[in-house]
């Protein structure tokens, strides 16, 4: 009889379904999903994996479940952490998990105290063209890195959106919502720690919102002298083929690389990078599978095996977007 069980406890994005497909392809069953406040993604989530809603949180944390998992609103997801740590359950969660400083102080401080994992979703880690991209960093095949730019413009669709997504208290806001990933990813790439940040967010759209902004952009220096700048919009055009056309461009005393994240309709419509040296032509690059996905990686964790994203990644992350946010100017 299968004994590995999880479940989930708030379910406000869909980012949530990647994490319930994979414990279930890895032989986890679901004890069940949990909103009380906006049930409709979680009835849709029901039906898509035939896994039981509940109207009981306490079900869902009772001994026979070992791991949660939770979307809930991004402001409500240090207390569901704390909540799992009295129950001794591991727990992983989509991005951000922290939304300001206090809340940040309160995770430092369970991961110091506490015996349970706390895993986020930092799926681009995964990507084969990240992937790629670190195995030829860590290679050499660059040189010194002197410069990384990371460009992520989304797309909105308000109309589809709750209001919570709006609120810069219970959202977080378009830095630390959004440049999460790029924080974590400037780290992992490099093996560097951020020295300063500088940045800027803008507001175009959505009066009715007034603490929503919808442009940001970060200036951060690293370890080596390494400069990266980081941008975000909410501004992709509702025709795109993807969420927004993700670019990473890598620069280094050897070469340079751009990594074109959802392809490129003019090139092909999948994941490309392409590279360039000082004895290599401008050349597409043959992308390497990542070993392992970010869900595996934390059940290795869980496990007391090894594993790549520490409870240390995550706060170092979430440090660089909340410092980044506290200290943004606001462009007039």
């Amino acid at each position: 009889m299968n004994t590995k069980m999880f479940s989930i406890i708030g379910c406000r994005h869909a980012h949530i379904s990647m994490f319930i497909n994979e414990m279930l392809e890895l032989g986890y069953s679901c004890a069940g999903v949990y909103d009380a406040d906006e049930p409709s993604l979680a009835n849709k989530l029901s039906d898509q994996f035939s896994i039981p809603r509940v109207s009981d949180p306490d079900v869902l944390l009772s001994p026979k479940v070992q791991i949660v998992g939770s979307s809930a609103i991004n402001s409500k997801k240090i207390d569901i952490i704390e909540t799992c740590e009295r129950h001794g359950k591991h727990i992983m969660l989509d991005k951000p998990i922290v939304t300001c400083r206090d809340d940040f102080n309160r995770l430092e401080a369970l991961f110091k105290r506490s015996n349970i994992e706390v895993g986020m979703l930092l799926v681009s880690r995964q990507r084969k063209s990240i992937y790629t991209l670190k195995q030829m960093m860590d290679a050499g095949e660059l040189g010194e890195i002197t410069s990384i730019t990371m460009r992520k413009p989304h797309k909105l669709s308000p109309a589809t959106r709750h209001p919570w997504h709006f609120s810069k208290e219970q959202n977080g806001g378009i830095i630390i919502d959004l440049l999460i990933h790029d924080f974590d990813l400037l780290r992992w790439l490099t093996g560097r720690e951020v020295i300063a940040t500088t940045s800027l967010m803008g507001k175009h759209i959505l009066p009715e919102y007034p603490r929503f902004y919808d442009t940001a952009a970060a200036q951060v220096c690293m370890e080596g002298n390494l400069i990266a700048q980081l941008y975000a919009d909410w501004h992709t055009p509702e025709q795109c083929w993807a969420f927004g056309d993700c670019r990473i461009f890598v620069t280094g005393t050897k070469g340079s690389v751009e990594l074109r994240l959802f392809g490129d309709p003019a090139v092909s419509m999948e994941q490309l990078l392409f590279k360039m040296t000082h004895q290599e032509k401008f050349r597409k690059v043959e992308l390497l599978e990542a070993p392992y996905t970010v869900v595996e990686d934390f059940i290795h964790r869980v496990e007391g095996k090894s594993y790549e994203i520490s409870h240390q990644d995550l706060l170092l992350a979430s440090k660089g977007v909340i410092e980044a946010d506290e200290q943004a100017v606001i462009a007039v």
